[in-house]
């Protein structure tokens, strides 16, 4: 999943959870949803940040 798509649906998540009168149970499902969104948003933005360095330290060495 892309990092976009990951940040669009927990955008809705929590607009569920902020808009609708859930039951216990149901908030608790959005929460569990919107975690795990939020782990794989963190992945996402990992590998981007590995592709940016391998990419600045490919700039660094072609200076030399």
């Amino acid at each position: 999943m892309e990092l976009e798509e990951i940040m669009e649906k927990l955008d809705e998540t929590v607009q569920k959870m902020e808009q609708e009168k859930l039951t216990l149970e149901e908030s608790y499902q959005q929460f569990s949803q919107g975690m795990k969104l939020v782990q794989e948003g963190n992945k996402a933005i990992d590998r981007v940040e590995k592709k940016i360095q391998i990419l600045m330290e490919n700039e660094d060495g072609e200076d030399e």
